[in-house]
């Protein structure tokens, strides 16, 4: 059983997960294999290669755990927590741990291995961003759970070990560390204000504009002023939801396209670099916070977190996002 550890320095929690370990070794050789492999186990036909699906979209109407598939969700193979349990919170002097109790789930955007996430259509993505829905709205009906972290991991710099495309879903009984730091941010922002500073963010940079890379009716994607590496992107709705779960359909289609066009510039403009995003939302049960906006960070993987960042906490980008931004704003890409 995997255990979560709290550090009782800086309140930071660590799962050690010994049966991710266990994980079949691959050379460098076989990981490229794994990367390329045009019939590996999320393709059609190989649905015995993983656990059976928790969701599918299957417009074919087609039995569960077979091909006629658009989109499946797994449990992962090698989970870094388990669903069966009980949290057991204990403590060892002062040190605080529990059972590695949550739930960790694959979703696999697409039967083609050939395609890209950037290479469906926005309608096939719209599909993706429901399935995070429908899946957290289950998973927060687990009173043991409080939060769920969804993220991609593109290419193998980015920590991706499968090539087919696919992001995974990760539910926590606590809320993680940067979410509960942003969240704090933002609620002494509310208090000081009275305005949610996500709210605020998107109307000053919509009305200076150096930072937008695209905006929608509903939806805008910027580099954040701070940004923490070269072509960070934030994309967020421009009304106030905390929910990702709550927000309107508009929303969720407006996503979609603006993901879809931004994920193109960045694979046009810095030739398919490796990346990861993460979606951060409200945690299960507050759907009605004033101060938190939920939103989609994207990071390509192009410089080092090296000794400074890790001693230091501070990030070093050597590109402004004001450039950036311009830069992905200047590159045509289909639409």
């Amino acid at each position: 059983m995997p255990q979560l550890r709290k550090d009782p320095i800086v309140d930071r929690w660590v799962i050690i997960a010994t049966e991710r370990g266990v994980r079949p070794k691959r050379d460098r050789t076989q990981a490229k294999r794994l990367l390329e492999d045009a019939n590996g186990p999320f393709c059609p036909g190989n649905e015995d290669a993983t656990a059976g699906e928790i969701l599918a979209f299957r417009p074919d109407g087609s039995a569960p755990n077979t091909s006629g598939w658009t989109l499946r969700v797994v449990p992962n193979k090698y989970p870094a927590l388990k669903v069966e349990g009980e949290l057991g919170k204990r403590g060892e002097g002062l040190y605080d741990m529990m059972n590695g109790v949550g739930a960790h789930e694959v979703i696999i955007e697409t039967p083609r291995h050939d395609l890209q996430l950037s290479d469906l259509p926005a309608r096939d993505i719209e599909d993706i961003l429901w399935a995070y829905r429908d899946r957290l709205l289950d998973l927060k009906n687990d009173s043991r759970l409080r939060y769920g972290v969804i993220f991609k991991n593109h290419g193998a710099q980015a920590g991706a070990t499968i090539g087919h495309s696919h992001s995974q879903l990760i539910a926590l009984p606590i809320i993680p560390k940067l979410v509960a730091e942003e969240m704090a941010g933002a609620q002494r922002y509310y208090d000081f204000r009275d305005r949610c500073v996500y709210c605020d963010i998107v109307e000053q940079e919509t009305r200076d504009g150096s930072r937008v890379i695209h905006e929608t009716e509903h939806v805008v994607a910027l580099a954040p002023f701070a940004s923490r590496s070269p072509f960070e992107v934030m994309i967020l709705p421009r009304e106030h939801h905390c929910s990702f779960v709550d927000s309107p359909a508009a929303v969720f289609r407006e996503t979609a396209a603006v993901m879809r066009l931004v994920l193109r510039k960045l694979k046009k403009a810095l030739d398919d670099p490796p990346y990861n995003y993460m979606l951060h939302t409200s945690p299960f049960g507050e759907s009605a916070l004033n101060h938190y906006h939920w939103h989609i960070e994207i990071i390509p993987k192009l410089t080092d977190v090296a000794g400074f960042e890790w001693g230091s906490g501070f990030y070093i980008n050597p590109t402004p996002p004001e450039h950036a931004a311009k830069f992905l704003r200047e590159i045509e890409v289909e639409l």
